[in-house]
């Protein structure tokens, strides 16, 4: 279960902060300030998720369009449109792909193409993924070496919806090596189930398994994550773009416990289990939340949200 450890940490960790810095956005325009009780009036938009230590993501935008995001390390997302959909994401930083706590040493950079269906709705995303490793240095000297590149990976993500409710049910991953000189096959694949609450993701279940000729084999880790205790207020991530958000939640495997990113309300209480033990034994983790007078939540999980007016 060390994919669990690194959420563990982070949940654990976090607590608030109110800081000067953080009520001015980078165009030195004024922020809500989450212990103002008075709020933000009119059109808003997500700027900032911090805590005591760091600024968890910075949310920038071009007119009414998230374009970029800065997260850990200077780790950048930059959101491409065609049209107001989301036509293309790319990400250049580190990401913690072990799930130990800390962001590896290898950095990534991948590039994510997004593929609509008749009606608009989101309907695959391709991924092609580098992965560069700075070798240590060599003594005597001090410098490491160059950024050399050390796999590269193709990713299929096939979206679907309930047929009942037109809402997400499912996201079935295919991913294999891209080596030169060598025929491309997928070699592993994952699936993601979402149940629903009303509006509101209750749980998510994702296996992993081999694959070998287009065929899936049985999977061989399964973990399962609960959402329960919803509030009636409005989530922070209603701000940002379904797409984004999506993509967010594949960029790693330890990224399905904020599936609840996809919800309009905010979760009081959630889980995550390793479904592969004997006897699953589920981490559990909850909260209370703080709220601005427009039923925004402005606090969760020790994570501060930062408006900006749009």
């Amino acid at each position: 279960m060390k994919q669990l450890f690194y959420f563990i940490l982070l949940l654990a960790g976090f607590s608030s902060i109110h800081s000067c810095k953080d009520m001015l956005d980078e165009d030195g325009s004024p922020l809500l300030d989450f212990n103002n009780t008075g709020g933000l009036n009119g059109p808003r938009a997500l700027y900032r998720e911090i805590t005591d230590s760091d600024t968890i993501a910075e949310y920038h935008y071009n007119g009414l369009l998230l374009s970029k995001v800065i997260t850990d390390s200077a780790s950048i997302t930059d959101v491409m449109y065609s049209g107001d959909k989301v036509s293309k994401i790319t990400f250049n930083g580190f990401l913690d792909l072990d799930g130990n706590g800390n962001l590896d040493k290898d950095s990534v950079s991948y590039t994510q193409l997004f593929t609509y269906n008749g009606t608009g709705r989101l309907e695959s995303i391709s991924e092609n993924r580098s992965i560069f490793r700075r070798p240590d240095p060599v003594p005597p000297s001090t410098t490491p070496g160059a950024q050399t590149l050390l796999r590269k990976t193709k990713t299929l993500y096939n979206i679907k919806y309930s047929a009942s409710t037109s809402k997400l049910d499912s996201i079935i991953m295919r991913t294999g090596e891209d080596v030169s000189g060598t025929p491309f096959d997928y070699t592993n694949y994952s699936k993601t189930a979402y149940t629903y609450l009303g509006d509101n993701i209750s749980a998510v279940e994702r296996h992993y398994g081999p694959m070998a000729g287009g065929i899936m084999g049985a999977a061989v880790t399964k973990y399962g994550y609960e959402y329960i205790n919803y509030d009636t207020q409005i989530s922070p991530y209603t701000l940002l773009p379904t797409a984004y958000k999506i993509s967010s939640l594949l960029a790693t495997e330890t990224n399905d416990l904020r599936s609840f990113i996809l919800s309009p309300n905010n979760p009081k209480r959630m889980s995550v289990t390793d479904l592969t033990l004997p006897i699953p034994t589920p981490v559990i983790f909850s909260t209370d939340y703080n709220y601005d007078a427009q039923t925004y939540m402005t606090k969760g999980y020790g994570v501060n949200y930062i408006y900006k007016p749009l």
